[in-house]
């Protein structure tokens, strides 16, 4: 009987011993998976704020591009006008000196013909193209400084159409820039949107089992 006894307290010390020995290898698999857990959720935490703070960033440079889109298209439109009102002002030139240029051209002549029908011979005939220097003489100067301004009115109007047609170029190229680039943007903020939402999906699961294993261990 004793016999039996001894055999029944070296099992039962036997399954006690067993017993503790799962117990304290399950407390420390739940141990090392609530560990795993905290790590996930900080990991989760921390891409979460910062996809956030890109997402912010993005957002805020796609507004600035839109800001200084449009203040280019308002300024581009005050140079075109600017550039409509100087043409008109040196075509209008243009067509006011060449009409005055005519208006003395006829009057100069009128002038020398009159001249010449006046003139009695008198001596050896002038020198070869003295006479038309002569007649021309006076009408030479006004006429030569008209002539120069209407000139410059038209270096000018060639002058301020390449400028606008390089101003024009430029603009659309600008244009044409910063929407690729606030396309490429806005996808890229679809796609770490999205990413985001996973992370944060992802962090309510991991949440929910860090919860359950401290649970578990109390």
């Amino acid at each position: 009987q004793l016999l039996k006894e001894k055999e029944d307290e070296i099992k039962h010390k036997d399954f006690c011993v067993d017993e503790f020995n799962t117990n304290e290898l399950q407390t420390e698999k739940k141990e090392r998976a609530k560990q795993d857990l905290t790590a996930k959720i900080e990991d989760l935490d921390s891409t979460i704020e910062q996809l956030t703070k890109a997402i912010d960033t993005l957002k805020s440079e796609v507004a600035e591009m839109q800001v200084q889109m449009k203040r280019a298209g308002e300024d581009r439109e005050k140079e075109n006008k600017e550039f409509q009102m100087t043409v008109a002002d040196q075509r209008a030139t243009q067509k006011l000196l060449t009409a005055a240029l005519n208006i003395l051209k006829g009057f100069y002549a009128k002038k020398a013909a009159a001249l010449v029908q006046m003139q009695e011979p008198a001596g050896p005939p002038p020198p070869p193209g003295f006479e038309a220097y002569k007649k021309n003489a006076a009408a030479g100067g006004v006429m030569g400084m008209i002539q120069q301004i209407i000139n410059d009115a038209k270096a000018m109007e060639a002058e301020v159409i390449r400028s606008e047609e390089d101003a024009q170029k430029a603009y659309e190229d600008f244009v044409k820039d910063t929407n690729g680039s606030i396309e490429a943007k806005s996808k890229d903020i679809v796609n770490k949107s999205e990413t985001k939402a996973k992370a944060e999906s992802e962090l309510v699961e991991r949440s929910e089992e860090h919860t359950s294993e401290l649970q578990s261990l109390t």
